[in-house]
């Protein structure tokens, strides 16, 4: 009778004491949500049990934190980045981040420098300017990439933080390309004419200078193709090494004057190319409804 009164006791003080600790443990977890910090990127984090530390910030962990820009903080060029990073990202003060959008395509690139001695354990501010092309989505990516002297693999550092574009008006444009497959006689031989011209329709950002935009993208060339293009027999020799557009003139009576720089001669050569790479030139030059003639300055580029 004795041993189950003690039995019986004993269980009511188990019973008591995990109720204690239960509940004492489920206040602490309560009190721990009451409270939220806020992140540099503009995320909050709460304090976790059983401690109640705060947990980490994004990117902490890997020892880098942004503030600017915020995580899906709609952007636009040029861009401002700031951030602190702990010394182990820079090698000789200096680190870079580079932006892509969501279909993978590189928009641009900065140099991050520190701000302080980046020579420390503890974070060290940095900032950079980073200028971008036109993303060809609504949302993209920042990755943060560490100094890697050493080249190694397992030695480099990545952060991402997801952005959104700022929308920008855009017009659609051709670009003029060749396919040597649409531009043979009945035998079989290339001639080397406007028949091989393939209009390949892009967007652009819509600016004071659509001819000159229009022109400068077609000169970038190879870039500009996708792989469906290239599979179709699609080509071209742009861009060509130094060769740049330097300014656009459109007269009254519909001719349009472009002045090139062609320091290393590359717009001359065989007749069949030099006459190719005019010609696409002409072409997307005169899609525009203004543009009647085109005329090129020196006069003796794409010179067989």
């Amino acid at each position: 009778m004795q041993k189950n009164a003690f039995l019986i006791i004993a269980i009511i003080l188990i019973v008591i004491l995990g109720g204690f600790y239960f509940f004492s443990s489920r206040e602490q977890q309560i009190a721990c949500t009451l409270e939220a910090k806020i992140c540099p990127d503009g995320s909050s984090v709460s304090r976790v049990a059983p401690n109640c530390d705060f947990a980490p910030c994004p990117g902490e962990k890997e020892g880098i934190l942004i503030s600017s820009p915020k995580r899906n903080e709609t952007i636009k060029s040029p861009l401002i980045i700031e951030g602190e990073a702990k010394g182990f990202w820079f090698f000789e003060a200096q680190f870079t981040a580079e932006l892509y959008d969501a279909q993978g395509n590189f928009l641009g690139r900065a140099i991050l420098t520190a701000q302080k001695n980046w020579m420390s354990e503890d974070f060290v501010p940095f900032e950079g300017n980073l200028i971008f092309t036109q993303p060809q989505s609504p949302t993209g990516v920042l990755k943060f990439l560490s100094s890697n002297p050493s080249g190694l693999k397992e030695n480099q550092k990545v952060f991402e933080v997801p952005v959104q574009f700022e929308l920008i008006p855009t017009q659609k444009i051709l670009l003029y390309y060749y396919n040597p497959e649409k531009d043979k006689d009945e035998t079989g031989n290339i001639k080397c004419s406007k028949d091989g011209l393939i209009a390949i329709e892009r967007e652009i950002p819509i600016t004071q200078t659509p001819i000159k935009d229009t022109l400068n993208l077609l000169l970038k060339g190879k870039q500009n193709l996708t792989q469906e293009d290239i599979n179709q027999g699609i080509t071209t020799e742009y861009p060509l090494e130094g060769f740049k557009l330097k300014s656009v003139n459109l007269k009254s009576d519909g001719t349009l004057i472009l002045e090139f720089e062609d320091p290393f001669n590359k717009t001359i050569g065989g007749s069949c190319r030099v006459g190719i790479l005019w010609s696409q030139i002409e072409a997307t030059a005169k899609q525009f409804p203004e543009v009647k003639q085109v005329k090129f300055l020196p006069e003796e580029l794409f010179q067989p």
